[in-house]
């Protein structure tokens, strides 16, 4: 397979998501600042899930751009991140209308969690593929940093089946803002 036709697929299922993402959003019963304001949980559990998927299409993108080929392997990794990633909408939905419930985090979680598995995996297949394209790029999501963004999210869904309910929405907007969108950006 052509790596343009995987990266487009990908492109296209993202958008997708992204776009059945928004329209989850629950509407106000009034049309009322305070009504909206009821609803801060929907936008902030929207929020974190777009830029996630948002910073994880630049970091592909990122990625892609130096790799010359692909193989069967990684066409499969690609499919089953995509699935995984499917499932935002869905969770994003249960925490938005249940954000202190631990169980609607953890599953958050899970999926948060199942697609940083999926690009630890690419990561290593793309590295057995072209490591010098992988290094060239200078960023590597199995480097310390991103070992780090791993750890911090497991911590997330602990404490949210133990202690503190809404662990795992703030672990997601921690990694993304300390970890995953500074190196985005360089």
């Amino acid at each position: 397979m052509d790596k343009e036709r995987l990266v487009a697929f990908t492109d296209a299922m993202l958008a997708i998501i992204m776009t059945v993402l928004v329209l989850e959003l629950e509407r106000p019963q009034q049309m009322t600042w305070s009504a909206l304001w009821d609803l801060w949980t929907n936008f902030f559990a929207y929020t974190i899930s777009f830029f996630w998927l948002g910073t994880m299409w630049v970091n592909l993108h990122r990625t892609w751009d130096n790799i010359s080929g692909i193989n069967s392997r990684l066409v499969w990794n690609s499919v089953v991140l995509l699935f995984c990633a499917s499932f935002f909408p869905y969770t994003t939905d249960l925490v938005a209308g249940n954000f202190n419930s631990p169980v609607a985090q953890a599953v958050y979680g899970l999926v948060v969690l199942a697609v940083t598995a999926c690009n630890v995996w690419m990561f290593f297949e793309l590295g057995h593929l072209d490591r010098q394209a992988v290094e060239e790029e200078g960023f590597n999501i199995l480097d310390r940093a991103g070992w780090l963004d791993v750890v911090i999210k497991i911590t997330g869904l602990v404490l949210t089946l133990t202690v503190w309910p809404q662990a795992m929405m703030w672990a997601v907007l921690l990694t993304a803002f300390v970890i995953v969108l500074p190196r985005s950006i360089r």
